[in-house]
């Protein structure tokens, strides 16, 4: 009974009341950068998940920053054969009862109805998508849209500093956040 008893209050210990997801996009390592900058795992170091939004260019890169959690990631448009092979264009999971989806390029440089439809056609409460190299974090109606920016090559470089982003999740609520390193 007390072995039991112990069992019970070590899983009630380990439950998480909120979850934090690390999104990251346009790595471009090593077309544009020789590898993932430190910044970024020290920024992701506490993370319960992480969701890459493609353009990784090497398939390491997922390899490295598992070290830390569990990845999701897509391909984008900058991603080999070996890379696409094996990644999908569209990808999501599901965190207590919210629908994070990801695309790497949902043709977000010609406006936001591209992204609508696919975000309202998934039931996605948030949409993570890179491709722009341009972090933003845009709130319409209840779904939350969320570009990570790049750590290794934002654009434009002379004016946006590299960046990662964080989601926090409870049961009730999203907070995103712009982490710029």
């Amino acid at each position: 009974m007390t072995s039991e008893q112990t069992m019970i209050s070590r899983e009630i210990t380990n439950f998480k009341a909120s979850k934090t997801v690390g999104l990251i996009a346009d790595t471009h390592v090593p077309a544009r950068a020789r590898c993932i900058p430190k910044m970024v795992f020290q920024v992701f170091e506490n993370v319960d998940f992480i969701v890459h939004a493609g353009d990784l260019v090497r398939l390491a890169v997922i390899d490295e920053l598992e070290q830390l959690a569990p990845v999701l990631a897509v391909h984008g448009n900058m991603d080999g054969p070996k890379v696409s092979g094996a990644l999908p264009k569209l990808n999501s999971l599901r965190i207590f009862d919210w629908k994070i989806g990801v695309m790497h390029d949902p043709r977000a440089l010609f406006g936001m109805s591209k992204m609508r439809k696919i975000a309202k056609q998934n039931d996605f409460d948030v949409f993570v998508y890179g491709h722009t190299h341009s972090a933003i974090i845009k709130w319409e109606g209840k779904i939350l849209y969320v570009n990570p920016g790049s750590p290794t090559n934002p654009l434009p470089s002379f004016v946006i500093k590299p960046s990662v982003a964080l989601l926090k999740l409870t049961k009730e609520s999203i907070t995103p956040e712009i982490i710029h390193i």
